[in-house]
């Protein structure tokens, strides 16, 4: 983990910054290293969970769609007055699809990641640039 000290007087300002493994246990092993974060800054219980589900959604989005590598940021941010936390995940972009064309998503199994990011977010959105992409949250934290 790398921590920028980017303001010495409040913990808004300081990014904890991961990489994301390109490994099937990846994500959970980043959720877990996020949960200790999200431990010392005191954050509710609720919003933590919060904070864990998008932060699950975005980096199994960018494992399975996208081309590595992806890194995770967290920040704590003011959105209309109110303590957040940005979530961002940056990638190198999209990847091609694998498996044939045309073959059909199970609905069981994919596709609402980002409406659950959109629900529990004051804002979130997505920066494309040359080269990679970055989705963002900024999910309350009470």
């Amino acid at each position: 983990m790398t921590v920028a000290q980017l303001s010495a007087a409040s913990r808004e300002g300081v990014a904890y910054v991961f990489s994301l493994p390109y490994a099937p246990r990846a994500v959970s092993a980043v959720r877990r290293r996020v949960r200790s974060v999200l431990t010392m800054l005191n954050l509710p219980a609720d919003a933590a969970e919060n904070v864990l589900l998008v932060v699950s959604e975005l980096l199994t989005n960018a494992l399975v769609h996208a081309l590595p590598p992806a890194t995770l940021r967290l920040t704590q941010v003011l959105v209309d007055g109110d303590c957040a936390v940005r979530v961002e995940v940056t990638d190198n972009g999209p990847a091609r699809p694998s498996g044939p064309p045309g073959r059909p998503v199970d609905p069981d199994e994919h596709g609402r990641g980002l409406g659950i990011v959109t629900t529990l977010s004051a804002r979130c959105g997505v920066h494309v640039r040359p080269g990679g992409t970055c989705r963002w949250a900024e999910v309350p934290a009470g």
